[in-house]
């Protein structure tokens, strides 16, 4: 997660508060899923941005995950994000996220 959309999630969390925000990630890849994961979390683990050090403790999904795929209409669902269930390992990238989202 870059450095202003780590400015971006705090801003908002604090804004509305983190019972209140959700985040939903993209990421191709487990490994990047599960550190911005980690990022929204616990604070980031680079110590690079402004997360460094700071756990938020946001809720975090990733957009192949079944809570999420659950509830989205299947026909945006299918037109936006079908295709690319195809060929990532959407296995791993569920198994990180929720590993770092069950470890609160």
């Amino acid at each position: 997660m870059d450095l202003e959309n780590q400015r971006r999630v705090k801003e908002l969390a604090e804004k509305y508060g983190a019972e209140n925000c959700l985040v939903l990630l993209g990421a191709s890849e487990a490994e990047s899923a599960a550190l911005a994961a980690e990022t929204v979390t616990t604070g980031d683990p680079t110590f690079a941005g402004p997360l460094a050090g700071v756990q938020l403790g946001l809720k975090v999904y990733h957009a192949v995950e079944p809570e999420f795929k659950a509830e989205v209409d299947e026909s945006v669902y299918d037109d936006q994000i079908g295709m690319m269930e195809m060929v990532l390992d959407c296995d791993a990238i569920i198994e990180a996220v929720s590993e770092i989202r069950n470890s609160l």
